[in-house]
């Protein structure tokens, strides 16, 4: 028998491991057409006059391996891998620290991956050892 008790909050990884692959299939997809726009660079003037050039397609392949990793650790982490919890609470933070680094790009859209993301940490850090019981 385990020591962890299994509550009502095991649907909290649940619902981490569903938000964390489509998080993952939906970042996967924002990367891949990143990475295909024709016209991939942005240039920024901010205030201070200095000229910031963005390109796109570079943060799309980041977007895209990070996309695939999130579907496979949240397959893993509904199968009731333990390893995946650790690895899903990682992968969550550095979608959060790649979507603030594209959030002049796409602000609506970063800030919803980033409170998904949130979540999915919250939950997995809390109630995440419930799933690993419940198989």
């Amino acid at each position: 028998m385990s020591d962890t008790n299994v509550t009502g909050w095991v649907g909290w990884g649940w619902f981490a491991g569903v938000m964390i692959i489509i998080s993952g299939a939906i970042g996967a997809i924002y990367g891949l057409i990143a990475i295909l726009l024709p016209d991939n660079t942005y240039f920024l003037k901010p205030s201070d006059g200095e000229l910031l050039i963005l390109n796109a397609a570079g943060w799309g392949w980041l977007h895209l391996f990070l996309g695939l990793f999130l579907v496979l650790v949240g397959v893993a982490l509904l199968a009731g891998a333990s390893w995946a919890r650790v690895v899903a609470i990682i992968l969550a933070a550095f979608s959060v620290l790649a979507n603030l680094m594209v959030l002049p790009l796409q602000p609506w859209w970063s800030a919803i991956v980033i409170a998904v993301d949130v979540f999915v940490i919250y939950a997995l850090t809390v109630h995440g050892k419930e799933l690993a019981v419940r198989r």
